[in-house]
């Protein structure tokens, strides 16, 4: 164990961090973020899948389907990326790329049947992880920090 995943007290119980480092919201969330982010690729890899490939999925599944270009603004996946990541997801048979009838340059990408049993199984792989991230919260408290954590987003998003 890392001094970074090490529990943030001394051996005498007193706390390892200053009170106005661990009052920090952007601290604590960037602490999280790295936490969670090792959390999900980890279950992810598990399920021999990465996050990028349930955003492709999830994304297809729940806006129809979509050129590159267009998944890459839905999801955040930088273009020069999403290439790559299609072509992991074409390989396994999970999504199928169609030339565009309106134009014939581009592809448009669809999720396939097998795609649809994957995707529910990762949502399963998914839903395990953050039960696991949320341990310490009941219900009721998970929901209203991803109901904060979207307000937040949203803002922040909204004013960059």
């Amino acid at each position: 164990m890392t001094r970074a995943e090490a529990p943030d007290l001394l051996d005498d119980g007193a706390p390892r961090t200053p009170d106005r480092l661990r009052r920090r919201a952007s601290r604590l969330l960037s602490q999280l973020s790295t936490r969670s982010d090792r959390l999900v690729n980890e279950g992810l890899a598990q399920a021999d899948a990465r996050k990028w490939h349930y955003a492709v999925l999830a994304s297809l599944q729940d806006h129809g389907p979509a050129s590159q270009a267009t998944l890459s603004r839905r999801t955040g996946i930088y273009r020069s990326d999403m290439v790559g990541v299609l072509n992991e997801l074409a390989e396994r048979h999970l999504v199928e790329r169609a030339p565009d009838p309106d134009d014939q340059r581009r592809n448009i990408i669809t999720i396939s049947p097998r795609g649809r049993r994957h995707l529910r199984r990762l949502d399963k792989v998914l839903d395990d992880l953050h039960d696991e991230l949320l341990a310490p919260l009941s219900p009721a408290e998970r929901d209203q920090f991803v109901q904060l954590l979207t307000r937040l987003l949203d803002h922040h998003t909204r004013t960059s």
